[in-house]
């Protein structure tokens, strides 16, 4: 398996983990529907919330969450118009980041940018 597949898989294990902790309640991980893709799919105090995972090991391409172009935006965006037609009924929805940085000999940091639409 290749590297960034690997770090991307560990780091939505540990990012499930962190929302958990933080007291979401997980509905979807990896959602997919034809060309659709979301992460993960949160829910805390009846917001939904699509939250982009990235995982990264170095800072050589930047901070993770700088790796969400503006392209990548606007299919998490669409996305979750499909996910809402097929799960209608939530009146607030916003799409986060979750940004992993791991390192070898420390824990791993997150930083949760909140509502980016």
């Amino acid at each position: 398996m290749a590297k960034h597949i690997k770090t991307g898989e560990e780091g939505e294990e540990l990012a499930t983990a962190w929302l958990l902790a933080q007291g979401f309640a997980i509905l979807h991980r990896n959602w997919k529907h034809s060309y659709f893709e979301l992460d993960v799919v949160a829910a805390k105090n009846e917001v939904l919330h699509f939250v982009e995972v990235k995982t990264r090991t170095t800072d050589t391409y930047g901070h993770p969450e700088e790796g969400v172009t503006e392209k990548k935006l606007e299919r998490l965006m669409n996305a979750g118009e499909e996910y809402l037609q097929q799960y209608p009924g939530w009146k607030r929805i916003q799409y986060d980041i979750l940004s992993i940085r791991l390192h070898k000999y420390k824990a791993p940091e997150y930083f949760f940018l909140e509502d980016i639409s």
